[in-house]
């Protein structure tokens, strides 16, 4: 979204009334910089808080709910984190197409976010790649005769390591992507293959798909971002080179397609794809999430929270690589025998107390784990 050229086609073309990209054209100054990529930091006077401040708004959950539009370009909920899962029900709320760019809104409240978005009239949007992948080629009158949706892995670049080499990687290595440009944390989830994980979970609640209908498949060059295949054998795919402005201008222009200089796929360039299937034995975390997927209530909300609190111990160099997804199953196991993670999806506050507590126990795993390395 910084590219010259795209801003330059949004500005100039004419859209109709009441189309969401009138207000983007009309606010592009203080919408531009959110659209900024997680390992962006502005200059100061054009930070969130700074902008929330001159406009005499709050920036933060609390002020987002407060200043949610009616109309905008896609109710934008794509901080990384837990710490945005307010400002998607807040926007869901009033009926807004939500260009939902996090996974944490939907794995912790995910059910909920949805009947809300649909009782207010509104729609959301993916924009994480795998899942615009999805949205794009998945056919609504065949929705009913999907047999599996497939969610591509790139690996991440522990791919190849074994299990004793992935003992000693350090936070500069797991923050190393081979494929992507991302912030610290969805990187390290790319290397635990949590983020795969996760987007499972996001992928069952987005498409009503149960767990055993969403299957992942490591494939390294991240050229196809997913697939849909259907009961007649059918299998549709999208491709495209690993570029996060593809699925947000997809997401921006729905239902329309946006003109702009996309980078092209070239693919007798890259002579072949490969494919592999994940090893959950080198990778426990994307175990723990079908597990947390399948045991269903607010088990997924745990395995989030968990895997946070895990991650930023090891960015703090407080636990190891491996530590991560012990942490998240100490977690799950705790959760799970005190009841808290069982049950109905509840609504916003219980998902928030289940959050609480999660992070808690993950917390006291973190210091468990410390002391005894």
């Amino acid at each position: 979204m910084r590219a010259p050229a795209m801003k330059a086609a949004l500005l100039s073309e004419e859209f109709g009334a009441g189309h969401p990209f009138n207000a983007l054209a009309r606010n592009w100054r203080w919408i531009f910089p959110l659209n900024d990529p997680p390992n962006y930091a502005p200059p100061a006077d054009q930070s969130l808080e700074a902008l929330a401040a001159a406009r005499g708004r709050r920036a933060g959950p609390t002020g987002a709910r407060a200043h949610v539009p009616r109309l905008a370009p896609p109710g934008d909920a794509r901080a990384v984190g837990g710490a945005r899962r307010e400002p998607g029900p807040a926007a869901a709320r009033t009926g807004a197409v939500i260009g939902l760019a996090n996974k944490e809104s939907l794995v912790t409240c995910g059910p909920s976010l949805l009947r809300i978005a649909e009782a207010a009239g509104g729609k959301v949007i993916p924009v994480d790649s795998e899942h615009s992948a999805v949205f794009q080629v998945l056919q609504d009158p065949c929705a009913h005769r999907v047999s599996r949706i497939i969610l591509t892995a790139s690996g991440g670049p522990f791919r190849t390591f074994t299990h004793q080499a992935m003992a000693q990687v350090t936070p500069e290595q797991a923050v190393a992507h081979p494929n992507w440009s991302m912030g610290a944390k969805i990187s390290v989830d790319s290397a635990t293959m949590a983020n795969k994980g996760l987007e499972m979970i996001e992928a069952s609640y987005l498409f009503g798909a149960s767990e055993s209908k969403v299957d992942v498949l490591v494939h390294p060059q991240s050229i196809i971002h997913s697939m849909v295949e259907y009961e007649d054998g059918s299998t549709l795919a999208q491709l495209g080179p690993p570029d996060m402005r593809t699925p947000i201008a997809c997401a921006l222009s729905w239902p329309d397609r946006l003109p702009w200089p996309a980078p092209k796929l070239d693919l007798a360039a890259l002579g072949k794809l490969t494919f592999e299937y994940p090893d959950e034995e080198r990778f426990p975390a994307l175990r723990l999430a079908r597990e947390a997927l399948k045991a269903g209530g607010r088990t997924p909300a745990v395995f989030n929270a968990a895997n946070e609190v895990a991650v930023q111990a090891f960015l703090d160099r407080r636990i190891g690589f491996l530590d991560i997804a012990a942490t998240v199953a100490e977690t799950l196991d705790r959760q799970n025998k005190a009841g808290l993670a069982v049950g109905m999806d509840g609504d916003l506050e219980f998902a928030l107390e289940v959050d609480r507590e999660a992070r808690r126990a993950a917390s006291e795993a973190v210091i468990r784990l410390a002391r005894a390395a």
